[in-house]
């Protein structure tokens, strides 16, 4: 999402919804014959749905509002007196990250709505602006390892709060009703599904965030009910008024489907290969140290500083953009590569290329200052995302970020292995007929289909390693009858080491 550059909208995730849109939200749960007793705003702002629950639920005798900013509230009761709301309205001036919600809950008569637009930052952009509206730490989403230490583990905290909600309502009679980001409606989905909450009935109507909230994200109203556990089933809709769902989401052999028919038709591919692991590229977390640009027989580096480096460490760069648009014969950029596994000790590069360890400490203050808790207590100048597979002379790449399944043979450049951003996905090989025959596969129609029909195309980063890993390459040789050759290929000892030693 484009945040415009407003701390407050950076920090509280501060899009206050339009009155017709919080109208329009409310029509649509009315229209469904949703009739609460009691409505929660929990985020409520300047209160646009409490007020439009108000007109629209008039059977509901509690209306509560919780804002963490007084201003806000005090608009809402501007409001509430020039409205002539003659319904008591509680406000709470309060973090939704203090508030004794279940304490609240208590007593309220049922069925209780929970309606609202919560943040839309995520924990990382947070914790960017040292800000303390942020729960307390904890690895809900069950991330394992070092993706839970690399990025995996950031979230929206919009998500967190939702599944929050969905916590309070277990064992009671509700719904919950919350714009948000459709990636992060789906991974709430995906979440209770896998834990079995009650779900009677989940549905996602799109909404033009652009339109409301000038932000360039895929949005939508996420409505569950809370009842009898239903089949993991959530319908899709266009627009806010239609009556049938332009497609259905399952939850189906652990994870949300996009196309069950076709996921059914072709799950016999799904599988580890043990043969052909995805990997991903380079993480270093330090652009203007680490990627240059070759100008003569120097090199630039991002602050503009042209210096003069030994080869030894010096690799060819490709980001994702040069791999989703097939620029993969030639480089803009280049990358310094400290480390041939994790954890391995720099000094060395000391002796082997006393320029390059001279630009390192020149820099060290740079590389110190990278955030990520995965560079604590490693070498210094360390990097991550490398490993043996790194330095093979062919790969098989795609990019995660661009919107096709496009994957693509990429030779060394200069007889040096080309190295990938953090962004890019690759399988190594060890010579180009290999990489030929792997890429061929991958991009065959069946392979196509089994992908999309797991893939959500307006999520930030459609093309996952997780995505990529859920297909056996050996199933899928099989299925079109190239098996003898897949065995060929694996039987040649492709593992053996391409680092330099």
């Amino acid at each position: 999402m484009a945040l415009q550059n407003n701390k407050q909208i950076s920090e509280f995730g501060d899009f206050q919804t339009p009155d017709y849109l919080a109208q329009q939200v409310t029509q649509t749960l009315r229209a469904l014959d949703i009739q609460p007793q009691s409505v929660i705003e929990p985020s409520c702002g300047q209160g646009a749905f409490i007020l439009a629950a108000v007109n629209f639920f008039a059977n509901s005798s509690q209306f509560i509002g919780v804002d963490i900013k007084q201003a806000h509230l005090d608009i809402l009761q501007k409001k509430i007196i020039t409205q002539h709301v003659t319904v008591p309205i509680k406000t709470i001036c309060a973090s939704f990250f203090d508030v004794d919600w279940l304490g609240i809950l208590h007593g309220l008569p049922e069925p209780i709505l929970i309606i609202g637009n919560p943040p839309w930052v995520t924990s990382a952009e947070l914790g960017r602006l040292n800000s303390s509206n942020l729960p307390i730490k904890s690895n809900f989403q069950k991330i394992k390892g070092l993706g839970a230490l690399t990025g995996k583990s950031n979230f929206d905290i919009s998500e967190w709060m939702l599944l929050e909600h969905l916590k309070w309502l277990q064992g009671r009679r509700g719904i919950v009703a919350m714009l948000c980001k459709t990636a992060v409606a789906r991974k709430v989905l995906f979440y209770a599904w896998k834990q079995d909450n009650f779900i009677q009935e989940a549905r996602i109507y799109k909404i033009d965030a652009l339109k409301y909230f000038d932000a360039t994200v895929d949005a939508c109203l996420l409505i569950i009910k809370i009842g009898d556990i239903k089949p993991k089933t959530c319908y899709c809709f266009e627009h806010l008024s239609d009556q049938k769902p332009s497609e259905t989401i399952n939850y189906y052999d652990g994870r949300v489907i996009a196309d069950l028919v076709n996921y059914q038709k072709w799950q016999h591919l799904r599988g580890a290969d043990q043969n052909y692991i995805w990997r991903s590229g380079i993480k270093h977390d330090c652009a203007k140290v680490m990627e240059l640009v070759k100008i003569g027989g120097a090199y630039q580096n991002g602050n503009g500083v042209i210096v003069s480096l030994e080869d030894d460490y010096i690799y060819p760069l490709l980001k994702s953009s040069d791999v989703a648009n097939g620029r993969v014969g030639d480089c803009r950029k280049y990358v310094l590569i400290t480390q041939q596994y994790i954890g391995e000790e720099t000094n060395k590069i000391q002796e082997q290329a006393p320029q390059t360890w001279r630009y390192l400490q020149e820099n060290a203050a740079a590389l110190e200052k990278r955030s990520s808790s995965v560079y604590k207590k490693c070498p210094e100048f360390s990097i991550f995302g490398v490993g043996n597979y790194t330095f093979y002379p062919w790969k098989v790449a795609i990019s995660g970020f661009y919107k096709k399944l496009n994957f693509q043979v990429v030779p060394s450049i200069n007889n040096r292995p080309v190295i990938f951003d953090d962004t890019v996905y690759f399988v190594p090989c060890s010579s180009e007929e290999e990489a030929n025959f792997i890429a061929e596969l991958l991009n065959y129609s069946v392979a196509r289909v089994f992908f999309n029909s797991m893939i959500f195309w307006s999520n930030k980063r459609p093309i996952t390693i997780d995505l990529l890993k859920q297909l056996s390459i050996q199933a899928l040789a099989h299925e079109i009858g190239r098996e003898a050759e897949y065995i060929y290929y694996t039987n040649k000892g492709r593992y053996w080491s391409f680092v330099k030693v």
